[in-house]
């Protein structure tokens, strides 16, 4: 099997390569220059489409003398479509011979629009990047793999995003980061992204951006920057939707998601909500752990876990336009799931003069649930209609349940009683926010303020059955209800400077925190405050041959989250407890960003990046000697250093055929203080993603994507590197309305193992885990309804990007 893949790969890079070189060949040439009817001038970007039987088989933009140029063009007949915002679209057309190969039509002239722009159809392949001042943007409508995959697979393609082995979303091989979702924070992806973003279609998404600078108007939290899912499209008068169908197996399931718009008159209402279970048959996992010192052991575990997840998320965006100055929208989010887990596991345990063994059966419920509510109202000014005031309130809650059913069997010297955990952990948070833009010639000034009180609160309690075998009685000293108290006041400022190679962005945020931790059951508490000042710049350079520079300076905060402070101790896993530490404090980072894009017959991305911070929150592991157990937690000691380089090509080797190449490579040096002794690692990280599609006659599309993750350099060990591999095919069935598709992951592997290895004082441990790799996967997409006139939303919501959510854990 290894053979015939290398084979295959083989062969199929030689053909690239002939394809390429029998491109370079291609002797036509089409050039021209763009220029506007009543002025005379010459049109800058704007973009030529260059079209063959009616399909478009290259794109370009015009530079800033309006000219253009086609290069390495076949012999045969074209059309040339000029089109632009504001500009009535112009057809030219041309023959390309053997004996005319270069043709030169000149002065294209077009006229600008009387009345608003028609819809124009322009059947092409667009860009996937886009390079701007602070953020890379990858548009998923023009991917045609967005129509069989979810919104979590694509983030393997989308640049400086990645996927470990338990498909966790990593920015810049980083945890640290936040989600929004149309420039907005979720409740719903704060716990665990992957478990939603694994549910929603990719088909319902129309573009992924990843700031790595964000400017001052939002929140300052995130590490590693923000990454924000745009999925509202523009919405018409008339109504609209999309239904997407999916299945996948052996590890999966079944989903559905879906979205639908209305618009008549003044109001305006989008609707979407979906469901999809992620379920997983019996795998295999085992644990090693070996001590030293004055009493030596040698823990070994072996076991075997199923799961079933089902994640249920909604929503539903109102819009009503008062006048032409005022507006008013609304947001409602309800959500919800759980994960249920069945896990059976041998232990043997030996000491120098003992050996304890047992079976341990765990049955095991996480859930979640939650609602946000938003709602904004928008004042414009009639002296220009960019300015613009707007107040936003926010409510949100979630609920987080937790329950862990342990019992023994089979027991050799083993005296402990069966016992339950449950873990009530709940937040509520309320928002009020004012923002303002104004507008001067070719600056965009804003600013704004900004308060949030924050309530977390965890009612947490063990009980142990009794020695006679019958009802479970509480543990006091394994009990607690404990409050954590989160208000924030912050304020920003910022200025946006566009001249015409120039572009600035430049501000500064002060935000102050407030926090009370109390420990109900027993009288104690931790307060805290603190302010921290953020600036943030960036500037970028455009040159005439459509490639631009970048670079940028921010500093960014983490604030622990609920999940970090909470001092709950799950013993889910004998012989190793998990548990929060109310003590943390916010973290503060420095980020340098260096990056070059160039777009023309396809798109170029390079960047260097390198940040640092002092006291980033940790995963700390200590072996207890008398107890016997690990015990994991999170501390302020790290001391993080990562300079990492990126790149993300995209090229179209034939009309039909395209490549991209995408990936980042780094080192990271990583220390801190773990009971008075320091702890050293340091490292090489990175991934690399290749993808190539093919469009077939008939509308019949194939797909084919390599991914490689190098192992993951954490304070106390690394976990191992691991590839992914897939196939894909679609079929429009009726054209832009339904499409079938069907893929295949990682053929060759029917598992992929995930290995772990942390290493402390007197201990050394290791955790491997087998999950399903090889899985199969269908979809249908449907698109429905019509629309002509476009709904207004708010320019300015609220979003509360500043916590560091649970899914997203600490660490390099």
């Amino acid at each position: 099997m290894r053979f015939n893949f290398y084979s295959l790969l083989i062969v199929f890079i030689l053909f690239s390569f002939t394809q390429f070189v029998k491109a370079q060949d291609l002797p036509g040439i089409i050039k021209g220059v763009v220029i506007d009817s009543a002025s005379k001038k010459p049109i800058e970007f704007m973009t030529i489409a260059l079209k063959k039987d009616n399909v478009v088989v290259k794109t370009i933009v015009t530079s800033a003398s309006g000219n253009f140029s086609f290069e390495k063009i076949a012999v045969g007949k074209y059309t040339v479509l000029a089109i632009a915002v504001g500009y009535n679209p112009k057809n030219s057309s041309v023959e390309v011979t053997t004996q005319n190969p270069v043709v030169n039509l000149q002065n294209i002239t077009v006229s600008s629009q009387v009345n608003n722009l028609s819809e124009v159809s322009v059947n092409a392949s667009k860009p996937l990047i886009k390079q701007e001042v602070d953020r890379i943007s990858y548009d998923i409508q023009a991917d045609p793999e967005s129509k069989v995959l979810t919104a979590l697979d694509m983030m393997r393609k989308v640049p400086l995003l990645s996927l470990d082995a338990d498909d966790n979303i990593k920015l810049k091989g980083s945890g640290n980061y936040k989600i929004l979702i149309n420039g907005k924070p979720s409740s719903m992806v704060a716990r665990s992204p992957k478990d939603v973003l694994r549910s929603m279609p990719a088909a319902s998404i129309q573009k992924i951006e990843v700031i790595t600078t964000p400017p001052a108007k939002y929140d300052s939290e995130g590490l590693s920057g923000i990454i924000n899912i745009i999925t509202n499209k523009k919405i018409d008068n008339g109504y609209n939707g999309n239904l997407n169908l999916r299945h996948q197996f052996p590890v999966g399931g079944p989903g559905i998601g879906g979205m639908i718009t209305v618009k008549q008159g003044k109001f305006g209402a989008t609707a979407y909500g979906g469901t999809g279970f992620y379920n997983s048959p019996e795998t295999q996992n085992a644990s090693s752990r070996i001590t030293t010192g004055a009493n030596p052991t040698n823990l070994s575990i072996l076991g075997t876990r199923e799961f079933h997840n089902n994640y249920r998320y909604g929503g539903a965006e109102l819009s009503y336009e008062i006048d032409s100055l005022n507006l008013v929208t609304a947001e409602l989010n309800p959500y919800g799931g759980y994960n249920k887990s069945t896990n059976n596991q041998d232990y043997n345990l030996t000491a120098l003069n003992q050996t304890t063994s047992y079976d341990l059966f765990n049955k095991s419920r996480f859930g979640w649930g939650g609602f946000d509510a938003t709602l904004n109202y928008q004042l414009g000014f009639k002296s220009d209609k960019n300015r613009l005031l707007t107040f936003s309130y926010k409510y949100s809650n979630s609920s987080n349940p937790q329950d862990n059913n342990l019992t023994f069997n089979n027991r050799v010297n083993f005296t402990d009683p069966n016992y339950i955990q449950h873990n009530e952990s709940k937040s509520t948070e309320q928002t009020v926010q004012l923002d303002y833009v104004h507008p001067v010639k070719k600056l965009n000034i804003e600013g704004g303020l900004k308060g949030i009180l924050r309530d977390n609160d965890s009612n947490f309690e063990y009980k142990s059955q009794n020695s006679s075998g019958g009802d479970y009685v509480i543990d006091p000293a394994k009990t607690n209800i404990f409050n954590n108290n989160q208000d924030i006041i912050g304020a920003y400022n910022s200025y946006t400077l566009n001249l015409t190679n120039w572009g600035f962005k430049a501000g500064v945020r002060v935000e102050t925190t407030f926090v009370k931790a109390d420990f109900i059951s027993n009288a104690s508490n931790v307060n805290t405050d603190y302010t921290n000042v953020i600036p943030s710049f960036s500037v970028n350079r455009k040159f005439k041959d459509n490639s631009n520079l970048n670079f940028g300076f921010t500093q960014r905060i983490e604030r622990p989250g609920i999940d970090n402070l909470n001092p709950f101790v799950d013993r889910s896993t004998p012989n190793f407890e998990t548990t929060g530490n109310p003590d943390l404090k916010a973290v503060l980072s420095n980020n340098f960003e260096l990056s070059y894009s160039k777009f023309k017959k396809g798109s170029i991305n390079l960047g260097l990046s390198y940040n640092y911070a002092n006291n980033t929150v940790q995963s700390v592991y200590v072996y207890d000697n008398l107890t016997k157990i690990t015990r994991m937690t999170y501390d302020n000691i790290g001391k993080d250093k990562t300079l990492l380089t990126n790149l993300n090509v995209n090229y179209p080797i034939t009309p039909k055929w395209n490549l991209s190449v995408s990936g980042n490579i780094g080192y990271i040096w990583i220390e801190g203080l773990i009971n008075g002794v320091l702890t050293k690692n340091k490292g090489i990280t990175g991934y690399g993603y290749v993808n190539t599609g093919y469009k077939f006659e008939h509308q019949w599309r194939a797909n084919a994507s390599f991914s490689y993750n190098s192992a993951n350099v954490m304070l106390q060990g690394k976990s191992g590197d691991y590839y992914y591999m897939s196939f894909s095919g679609s079929k429009e069935i009726i054209k832009d309305k339904l499409t079938i598709s069907a893929g295949i992951n990682n053929p060759f592997m029917k598992f992929r193992y995930y290995r772990t290895n942390t290493e402390g004082e007197n201990f050394a441990q290791t955790y491997s885990s087998q999950n399903f790799a090889r899985s199969f996967n269908a979809s249908l997409n449907w698109k429905f309804g019509k629309l002509k006139g476009s709904i207004k939303k708010n320019e300015r919501s609220i979003n509360n990007d500043d916590v560091k959510s649970g899914g997203n854990k600490s660490g390099s």
